[in-house]
């Protein structure tokens, strides 16, 4: 028998779970394999289910340069599962406060550090878009109020400023800031950006406080294992479409073109490598072409073509869709496309030349 106590929340474990470490362990052995799979996945996305190609790009591509893309990629995941297992567990110490020993969102909650709190919050503000940033402002004041809860308890006034009068405070900040793009997004027909700026300050004053005892689990452990269960297929998508090859552009000539006038012709891909007698290119097709060297006239990188903004929503001319890291970090302004990177080459030959 066990008991773990904080303030007001005490909790006994009546029925000790044999087979709990024995779950713990095989997720511990299950969670390192995920990235190694997603990074395999990603290869046979990219050779189009080509397994000569595979292994070409196995043997070619820079396992660092993956796992920098995989870190970019799933760097918002982090902090949202920290902050959702602090949200639901708090939620479910503060309702049955006696017996929740045994489940594994009310024990990381209880014992997570302030200070991890605080980092993901940091972290989320900064790679969030900005129409999940009231999503995140409620969460934090939700967090705020459910350790109020969990503490000694303290003066009434200040417990019902801290659990109601922050969180509607802190909703009405963000409407007046994010009002006139919710108007924007509901006449452009733009729904799910409306209720992701509008809804979520109206949920923080019900997040602060207990639910019915026999409604606690349901409301805390269901929605953790949907998004438990939503989020490998998430992060799996949004990884496959991540670059790990330089997308490159190539002027090539075969021999005699400059005396016959032919025009020269651009290979457009993403570059495999490049050795003593030929380029090796990956094209959108998913064929492999060898390209030898006393062929190439020029080459040139590709900038990343920007994502496609899918509404023209800003807020106060920050794009809805846009984090803040993308404004604070330092950005590469493309003035002019190359015409290698359009398909054709930055001049033709011509007879005589």
């Amino acid at each position: 028998m066990m008991e773990i106590q904080t303030g007001m929340v005490s909790k006994e474990r009546v029925l000790p779970r044999q087979s709990y470490r024995a779950e713990m362990n095989w997720l511990l052995a299950v969670l390192p394999g995920f990235p190694l799979l997603l990074l395999v996945l990603r290869l046979w996305y990219l050779s189009r289910q080509d397994l000569p190609t595979m292994l070409l790009l196995v043997q070619y591509i820079n396992p660092l340069g993956m796992v920098g893309a995989l870190f970019i990629t799933l760097s918002w995941t982090v902090p949202a599962g920290i902050l959702l297992v602090r949200v639901l567990g708090g939620i479910l110490l503060v309702s049955v406060p006696g017996r929740t020993g045994t489940s594994f969102l009310a024990v990381a909650a209880l014992r997570m550090p302030g200070w991890v709190v605080v980092i993901a919050a940091g972290i989320a503000a900064f790679t969030w878009q900005l129409r999940m940033l009231p999503l995140l402002m409620m969460m934090v004041v939700a967090i705020l109020g459910l350790t109020a809860v969990q503490g000694q308890p303290g003066e009434p006034w200040l417990m019902r400023w801290i659990t109601l009068g922050v969180p509607v405070l802190t909703a009405l900040l963000v409407w007046i800031f994010v009002w006139s793009a919710v108007i924007e997004a509901v006449r452009a027909g733009e729904h799910v950006t409306a209720v992701l700026l509008a809804a979520p300050p109206l949920f923080g004053p019900v997040l602060t406080g207990p639910v019915p005892e026999r409604w606690a689990r349901i409301a805390t452990h269901w929605p953790a294992v949907m998004v438990a269960f939503a989020m490998p297929f998430m992060v799996g998508i949004a990884f496959l479409r991540a670059p790990v090859l330089p997308d490159t552009a190539i002027e090539v000539a075969t021999s005699g073109a400059e005396a016959q006038g032919e025009a020269v012709r651009v290979v457009r891909g993403q570059l495999i490598s490049v050795d003593d007698t030929s380029t090796t290119m990956l094209q959108t097709t998913g064929e492999v072409v060898f390209i030898s060297n006393g062929e190439v006239k020029s080459k040139t990188l590709c900038p990343r073509a920007a994502d496609a903004q899918r509404s023209g929503i800003t807020v106060h001319g920050w794009a809805v869709e846009a984090p803040a890291l993308e404004w604070i970090a330092p950005t590469r302004t493309v003035t002019e496309i190359d015409p290698r990177c359009l398909g054709r080459p930055l001049k033709r030959l011509s007879t005589g030349e």
